[in-house]
């Protein structure tokens, strides 16, 4: 039986997340269920992980691995009970782990009860709870990230025989934040999940909330206000719960959704991800003085507001603001394989050690780059082992999906017994990391 080094932490301070380590992983993919994952915190206790970013757990059909809700408030019935979930939450506080969650803003499944009903008549009170129209011709500027998906933003209905429009997969339906009706269902969410323990919440898909002729439907002012809105909710039932955005542009535009003042009235983090391009053109470049003048570049943020700092996630490695140069060097670089292609010539989905080649050096490095640098670190799973991706039988249209293979025990286990492997120089490098803090 492997042993585990407990650390004991202090879970009452505000503006934690200022100084965390993340660790963003799936209940399923890394231990089955609910019960099971307090098995596994000893493991992550010893890691130095103070964080656990849980990604999506709640009743889904799958289409994208969670992010397609149909009950905001439950949880997958192969993941256990709500109680465990509970349960699992408390256990995880009593060890000095915070546990953030996804709060999904933007959009639904289509097998959600509010757009079931929404699709039922034009008259069904749930009708403006999501964005309809009769041709599919409006916001004809807005932006498509999912073009390699579907053709535009509006998708037929065969039930209503109307167009609703979706950002991101047609099964997925985006909610309609002008009707005041959205927002206070979410905000009974919020205080679903306070009152169960949560200490945050990653706001996926943040900058997509108002779509607003003209426009690319991206970070938009009326956006901004409902994120002021949210905040103000959080910070009057309880002052220590975080908000993360996941926001992908620059840093300057990403900078706004802390908000104004001192304090910040937004978001509490922020992910960086020009500092994840900026960490392979590193490597490419075998110079980490790009990094280090980077670093000297970021933009002052609100005092109680932090960067979220990553490598590697759950979604693939973007690289659509990069310059076109810089781009295509660092694709060259991870010798892009087409099936690992999720837009090409943009993004790719590799897990750390895929895109280095299993070179443990280069792995190293990158995370010596990653935990040497301000801000707070997100580690997702496996990548603290090497996991490789997935392979599967055939190739997978949605290249995401080679990320989110299940954890390795066997080969954790093997790496905890040799001083001189990855997981091993992880750890040292996270306590070198808190005690310089």
């Amino acid at each position: 039986m492997v042993a585990y080094r407990r650390i004991k932490r202090d879970m009452k301070h505000d503006q934690w997340w200022k100084n965390a380590v993340i660790y963003e992983t799936y209940v399923d993919k890394f231990a089955g269920n609910f019960k099971n994952f307090e098995n596994k915190l000893d493991y992550l206790e010893d890691l130095g992980v103070d964080c656990i970013h849980v990604l999506p757990f709640f009743p889904s059909p799958g289409a994208d691995d969670g992010y397609d809700i149909t009950n905001y408030t439950d949880i997958r019935s192969e993941l256990g009970t709500l109680k465990d979930a509970e349960s699992f939450i408390k256990f995880a506080s009593g060890r000095g782990i915070r546990i953030i969650i996804d709060l999904v803003l933007n959009h639904t499944s289509v097998h959600h009860p509010w757009f079931q009903e929404a699709s039922s008549s034009a008259k069904n009170p749930k009708r403006n709870f999501y964005i309809w129209s009769k041709d599919g011709k409006e916001y004809a500027d807005a932006y498509n990230p999912f073009s390699n998906f579907k053709e535009k933003n509006w998708v037929l209905d065969p039930v209503s025989g109307q167009y609703y429009y979706t950002t991101f997969l047609p099964e997925q339906a985006d909610l309609n934040w002008n009707n005041p009706e959205v927002e206070k269902e979410i905000l009974k969410i919020i205080d679903f999940w306070a009152n169960m323990g949560v200490s945050g919440f990653r706001l996926d898909a943040t900058s997509y909330l108002i779509k607003k002729e003209g426009t690319s439907g991206r970070h938009l002012p009326e956006t901004h206000a409902i994120l002021r809105r949210l905040r103000a909710h959080t910070d009057a039932i309880n002052s220590e719960i975080m908000l993360l955005a996941e926001v992908h542009a620059s840093l300057e535009t990403v900078s706004a959704y802390f908000g104004d003042g001192d304090s910040g009235n937004e978001c509490h983090m922020a992910y960086n991800f020009p500092f994840m391009h900026q960490v392979f053109l590193a490597l490419a470049r075998n110079d980490h003085s790009y990094l280090n003048s980077f670093i000297r570049t970021l933009p002052q943020i609100p005092d109680s507001s932090q960067w979220a700092t990553f490598i590697t996630s759950h979604d693939e490695i973007t690289f659509t603001t990069m310059d076109a140069p810089e781009r295509k060097e660092v694709l060259a670089f991870l010798s892009l394989e087409n099936k690992s292609a999720f837009k090409q010539g943009k993004s790719i989905s590799l897990r750390l050690a895929s895109a280095l080649k299993e070179d443990r050096d280069k792995i190293i490095k990158a995370y010596g780059m990653l935990l040497g640098s301000p801000g707070s670190p997100v580690i997702y799973y496996g990548e603290e082992i090497g996991m490789t991706n997935l392979n599967t039988a055939k190739p997978l249209r949605d290249t995401r999906r080679y990320l989110r293979g299940p954890f390795d025990w066997t080969k954790a286990e093997s790496q905890i017994k040799d001083p001189n492997s990855i997981l091993n120089t992880v750890k040292q490098l996270i306590r070198e990391r808190i005690k310089n803090k």
